[in-house]
């Protein structure tokens, strides 16, 4: 075959147990992508177990997955037609792994959306069809799979066909396909069934095929959008290069372009490209860089950029330079996602501490009914938020330029939430963390040493000594017996640490090395920037 193929990501999403594995697994082995003597070897291996074989176990490689039969971590795999080669992402189905969902789905350019047909239409195949909208994914097939359970029933597919083509379209999703299937069987995966003589769409082999993209060029008509992963200088035998490297995510570089970088604006003219392996005198240079390519160039003037700006190019759109935003979040995180906590936000290269303002309703992805009184977004809720940033980020608005519009957010250290961008907001839409301070609680938090917490504490008597005790160690604790909700907002938006009775973020043992360091850890180091 021809080695300059084109190749397209899928990724393969659905509710736990509905076949997700099985049916990419029965897809590699009619296809013939297969390494030879896999499928004896897998047999085998059921046989020497006592199990029956499934061609799931081709995909599922963890001890625990084959054990309970579920998909924990997304697999990768990879074949071609004649068309094109393919990576096929199985995604996990299983509601405590849908943070791995997203992380297989992130990159996908179609999915192929598994339904079981006996089953029916469950909450994680809503949850993952509004997941896989949030990506950008606009290209989706659904799988009625396991339809030799209901005998072929024509009257089964078509009724999940219309229930589930009305979800789709209240999300704005279009399916490309409704397919029914058997991977067990091997009805219509890679071969038309005969078992099925009213269905006359195409195999899931053949609508692979049918899906846009593929070309390695999708964006280069966008704007320029190339996030800066980090600036090299290189010394060695006279090589003075000052190379500025990152992913070029949209649109297309050539030397002697202008580029502005944001959120500095910042201009300067590229002098050269730069890739990997590639003296400094080369006469290898690339001509251009497109979409997808990970990049290096030079500059013919030397201007300071650092990590987390975006060079874009002058005269193009340029990206939207703000602090504050408001997105579609879907949280992940242990805690609920609250208004007024600091959490850290990573978008691009980028990243920089936030906080949500204001959360205008949250979505239960099975139902879509949205809740505009809600107080917090737990988790595997989809919340509609606005954030305020400490630091001005470059950004789009997530249905123009995915990437650039996307976002992770991060709750002590651990990433909890991502998130779609949908509007640019200015300070006086974001609400009252976006006032025009002029000290944010982030620099207050990092100036004092401190961040800012409520302590419940028993008595009077030893929350005079804690507050001593703190003082002596460097902290700034205030001891209180009562205090009203503004009065502790107040307190902790200064920065201290209060000292009170009742409900509070650390809640004190009577053990007063115990409790001090409790709280030294609660409240050391302010987030990094």
């Amino acid at each position: 075959m021809a080695r300059d193929k084109l190749s397209m990501n899928i990724v393969v999403a659905g509710h736990v147990d509905h076949g997700k594995s099985t049916v990419i697994g029965r897809l590699l082995a009619d296809a013939g992508a297969l390494p030879e003597g896999k499928l004896e070897s897998i047999r085998e291996l059921c046989r020497r177990n006592a199990k029956p074989f499934e061609y799931a176990f081709l995909l599922d490689a963890l001890k625990d997955e084959r054990a309970q039969g579920i998909t924990i971590d997304t697999a990768r795999c990879f074949f071609e037609t004649e068309k094109r080669k393919y990576i096929i992402i199985d995604a996990p189905g299983h509601i405590e792994f849908l943070k791995n969902m997203i992380t297989g789905a992130s990159r996908a350019e179609a999915a192929l959306l598994v339904i079981d047909a006996a089953e029916g239409i469950c909450e994680n195949s809503r949850r993952h069809g509004y997941m896989l909208e949030m990506l950008g994914i606009r290209q989706i097939a659904v799988l009625v799979n396991k339809i030799d359970l209901v005998d072929r029933s024509r009257e089964t597919y078509e009724k999940i066909c219309r229930e589930y083509a009305e979800f789709l379209a209240t999300i704005g999703i279009a399916p490309a396909a409704f397919i029914p299937v058997s991977a067990t069987e091997g009805d219509n995966i890679a071969f038309p069934s005969a078992l099925t003589p009213w269905y006359d769409g195409p195999t899931v082999l053949g609508q692979l095929d049918l899906f846009e993209g593929g070309d390695n060029t999708g964006g280069s008509e966008l704007p320029l959008r190339i996030p800066v992963e980090d600036v090299y200088k290189f010394t060695e035998g006279g090589d003075d290069r000052r190379i500025v490297a990152g992913m070029c995510e949209s649109g297309t570089l050539r030397a002697g372009d202008q580029v502005v970088f944001y959120p500095s604006r910042k201009t300067t003219v590229v002098n050269s490209l730069e890739e990997w392996f590639m003296d400094a005198d080369s006469s290898r240079r690339p001509k251009e860089f497109s979409a997808g390519k990970a990049c290096g160039f030079t500059m013919t003037t030397q201007i300071y950029v650092r990590r987390g700006e975006i060079a874009c190019l002058a005269g193009e759109k340029p990206p939207e330079i703000g602090r504050a935003f408001r997105a579609s979040i879907f949280w992940l995180g242990r805690s609920p996602l609250v208004p007024g906590k600091e959490y850290v936000i990573k978008s691009c290269t980028a990243k920089t501490p936030c906080r949500v303002t204001k959360i205008h309703s949250v979505l239960d992805a099975s139902t879509l009914e949205k809740n505009p009184a809600a107080a917090e977004a737990k988790k595997n809720d989809i919340a509609d938020c606005t954030f305020v940033c400490e630091k001005e980020l470059a950004f789009d608005i997530g249905a123009a330029l995915p990437t650039t519009g996307r976002f992770v957010i991060v709750d002590e250290y651990e990433i909890s939430g991502g998130g779609i961008i949908t509007e640019a907001l200015g300070a006086g839409d974001a609400g009252s963390a976006a006032s025009s301070a002029a000290v944010t609680p982030g620099e207050r938090a990092r100036y004092l040493r401190q961040k800012p917490v409520t302590v419940s504490v028993q008595t009077e008597e030893y929350g005079r000594k804690l507050e001593r005790r703190l003082f002596e160690e460097g902290r700034i604790p205030y001891y209180a017996a009562r205090l009203s909700d503004e009065q502790r907002n107040a307190l902790t938006g200064a920065g201290v640490i209060v000292l009170t009775h009742g409900d509070a973020e650390v809640t004190t043992t009577g053990d007063m090395n115990a409790d001090v360091t409790a709280i030294l850890l609660a409240t050391d180091n302010a987030l990094e920037v």
